[in-house]
Formats: structure tokens, C-alpha cells, sequence
């Protein structure tokens, strides 16, 4: 079962379309990390990973072995430029691992195969322009 959602998906698509077009505030920089790291979780499902974007928010995601104490086993941290650079394909994973944008610890870290999220395509795209339109999530 998919985590109950914090964040109203049409205030999170207007987010992100508006990160996109580099027309935010720190309000809308939140919101669009907040439904980013909500649609990863439901693309990708579980508790083996946990995702951190400080200080907007974290997320576990991606089927395998829950932990329950302590630090998780598989750890990926980053800020949130970079996380919605990633999430909306202008960032590529391999780049923000290489020069240290993306922390990643534990076997299942690499998230690569997830990213850019579909919300985060269409935005760039300009498909989620307009906050009324209708589109479907993930």
C-alpha cells in the first residue's frame, strides 16, 4: 500500500512545473521536493532505501529488506536543487554522484533506474504547465 500523501498532487505538479521554468520560492522549492520524493514512493514502493532531501523532507521507497532502528542500510542524500534536477532529468544520477551532489551508501542505493520521475519529464516538457490540466501521476 502506497504512503498517504502530505502533499495535494495539484500543488506538487504546479511545483514542480514552476521549478522547471526557475520561477520559485523557497515555498514552492519545498512543496515541489515534498511531491517528488511522494511520487517516488509510489513508483517504487517499500523501505529499503531511504531518501533524504534536507530540510524539505525523506522518503522510504524501493521493495526489499524493511529496517526498523538505527540508520537505514541503504541511504541516498542530496539537496534539493539537485533532487529536482533528477527527478525532472536535468540532472543525470551518474553526474551528481561523480562530483558529489548525491551521497549514496548501501547496495541498493542506485535510484538511477527510477529517475526522472514521469511528473518531473512532463514539467520540463511544459506538459504540467498548467495546474489545471489534468495528469496522471508517476
Amino acid at each position: 500500500m502506497p504512503p498517504r500523501r502530505r502533499t495535494d498532487p495539484a500543488a506538487g505538479r504546479t511545483a514542480v512545473a514552476a521549478w522547471a521554468r526557475g520561477e520559485v520560492d523557497r515555498r514552492d522549492v519545498t512543496t515541489a521536493v515534498r511531491f517528488t520524493l511522494e511520487e517516488l514512493a509510489d513508483t517504487a514502493p517499500g523501505n529499503s532505501v531511504e531518501v533524504r532531501v534536507p530540510p524539505a523532507g525523506a522518503v522510504q521507497a524501493v521493495a526489499g529488506p524493511r529496517h526498523t532502528r538505527g540508520t537505514p542500510p541503504n541511504v541516498v542524500e542530496t539537496d534539493p536543487v539537485t533532487w529536482l534536477g533528477l527527478a525532472t532529468g536535468t540532472v543525470t544520477w551518474a553526474d551528481a554522484v561523480a562530483d558529489g551532489r548525491v551521497h549514496a551508501s548501501g547496495e541498493r542505493s542506485d535510484i538511477s533506474d527510477l529517475l526522472p520521475l514521469t511528473v518531473g519529464r512532463r514539467a520540463v516538457s511544459g506538459v504540467a504547465g498548467d495546474p489545471e490540466s489534468p495528469v496522471a501521476p508517476g
